[in-house]
């Protein structure tokens, strides 16, 4: 299977577990891998038959720049279920990092692992 990915997809959202978290955004930083056949769109040359990356990346910004999550874990499940129940995606391994959650220049975050219980082709699909 083919793989579309988005790498270093920065977005400010209130996260966290400590009060001064809970007020001000901060960013966390996305990487996702998405399984994904990209044969029907090399052959058509059609977005439609695409995994729109441009409207699957705006959609996690909306999300996840509204979102109140406590717990990094949290986020990332409900990303990984938005990529595989809206956008058809059969495999997503997506990586989440907090940049500013301890001092200096260390990144702490999760990855996980998620696959479609029933992977949907539903190209450019979203709700």
């Amino acid at each position: 299977m083919d793989k579309v990915f988005i790498k270093n997809l920065e977005i400010d959202a209130i996260i966290g577990i400590y009060d001064f978290e809970r007020t001000q955004p901060q960013k966390v930083v996305f990487d996702l891998e998405m399984s994904w056949d990209i044969s029907k769109a090399a052959k058509s040359e059609n977005i439609d038959d695409a995994l729109n990356y441009k409207t699957l990346s705006d959609h996690l910004k909306d999300f996840v720049g509204k979102s109140e999550f406590l717990l990094i874990e949290t986020l990332a499940e409900r990303v990984a279920t938005i990529v595989l129940e809206e956008y058809g995606v059969s495999k997503v391994v997506l990586t989440l990092y907090k940049p500013d959650a301890l001092d200096g220049e260390t990144n702490v975050g999760v990855e996980i692992v998620r696959h479609a219980k029933a992977a949907k082709s539903r190209p450019g699909f979203v709700v």
